[in-house]
């Protein structure tokens, strides 16, 4: 066997058929391969590698901070059923990877019900560690028809941020409406904390998301979404894939788009140097992940995920009226270019630049990584 990977999300599921495209004999293993992923993906339309399977495109995307934004990106939904169809050479094993023995020459996978599988190089994409004590994005979403969310969206768009407050909150924390089309018929509508420690609890989001909705006379069916996960990561050691190799976007929570652009990149790095041994495997792939630009990137988004946690309330709607003001070349490389350095660079001196003096407080007093 050349590859074995653990997990069997959107990460684990493209690197495998990544892999396995390269002509590597390729393993996944999953505890439950065949659940249904409830979580709704989106990502901007340019950011997603051509074929990939969507259920729903919103050619006008509006943002509203305190003012209205009409961005020029198409926004779309992927379709979970056709991403989870799996390479039809990649083998896939039930079970849990309990521990990881590593060799000179191979890789040892212990499965909890005593199984081993060996092969030369073993990829994590079991998704991100535990989340306690981390920053979290939470949300809690419904799903209505598409007559009922004209009241808030407009048929064939996506309202990626509504900032403008519920009129229900317990606690002093900000929040904003995600509205997206999940198909012809229905669209999401999700009460969203961006990043908070630890994460705003869900029955909070709920109670927020009935106010706001109650304002524009929508009354939600039972159908829910929840969301938690963390987004302060840490880049792994190990040789790891999407969200287990710290690919969530420390400012948004985005990642899918990311690991399904580098799955073929990161696969076609692993074939080639896979003959001279899986140290040198190990290391191609890693280079792939974080080249030294994406790392200098990820620690300037930090930085930006550390000015959101510390910016007063009031701040933030403010915040974000002038990101979206910028220029669409500068909000790009900020939000999907993961290798721009002087992009990311000239976005965050945009922002300072524009920002009154009490914003830019802020942003230079947020505290260090930690």
């Amino acid at each position: 066997m050349d590859v074995i990977v653990l997990g069997g999300g959107p990460a684990g599921r493209a690197l495998a058929g990544a892999c396995a495209t390269s002509g590597l004999e390729t393993t996944l293993v999953d505890p439950r391969p065949d659940r249904p992923w409830t979580a709704t993906y989106g990502a901007w339309a340019d950011e997603l590698p051509s074929g990939t399977p969507v259920a729903a495109v919103a050619p006008v995307t509006r943002a509203i901070g305190v003012e209205h934004h009409v961005l020029d990106r198409a926004y779309a939904v992927v379709d979970n059923a056709r991403l989870q169809v799996f390479h039809p050479d990649v083998r896939v094993e039930t079970g849990k990877a309990v521990r990881t023995v590593l060799g000179p020459k191979s890789t040892t996978v212990l499965l909890a019900d005593g199984r081993t599988l060996t092969a030369t190089l073993v990829v994590d994409a079991t998704g991100a560690p535990p989340s306690r004590g981390r920053v979290e994005q939470t949300a809690a979403g419904v799903v209505v028809s598409t007559a009922d969310a004209k009241a808030v969206v407009a048929e064939g768009e996506a309202l990626i941020m509504d900032w403008r407050q519920p009129p229900d909150a317990g606690v002093d924390w900000p929040t904003f409406l995600y509205a997206v089309p999940l198909d012809a018929d229905r669209v999401l509508l999700e009460e969203t904390s961006l990043a908070r420690r630890p994460g705003l609890p869900v029955a909070e989001l709920r109670k927020r998301l009935a106010s706001r909705l109650a304002l524009h006379g929508v009354d939600p069916s039972d159908v829910e979404e929840q969301v938690r996960f963390p987004v302060d990561l840490n880049r792994s050691a190990q040789l790891a894939f999407g969200a287990a190799a710290a690919l969530v976007h420390p400012a948004t929570g985005y990642s899918v788009a990311t690991t399904l652009t580098l799955a073929p990149l990161v696969a076609a790095a692993i074939a080639d140097a896979l003959p001279r041994g899986p140290r040198a495997a190990r290391a191609a792939a890693r280079q792939v992940v974080w080249s030294p630009a994406a790392k200098v990137v990820h620690t300037m988004r930090r930085h930006g995920l550390r000015v959101l946690l510390s910016m007063p309330s009031e701040q933030v709607p403010e915040f974000f009226d002038l990101f979206f003001g910028l220029p669409e070349e500068l909000r790009h490389a900020y939000l999907s270019d993961r290798e721009d350095v002087a992009g990311a660079t000239k976005a965050m001196a945009e922002l300072f630049r524009g920002a009154p003096w009490r914003l830019r407080r802020t942003m230079v007093l947020a505290p260090q990584d930690r």
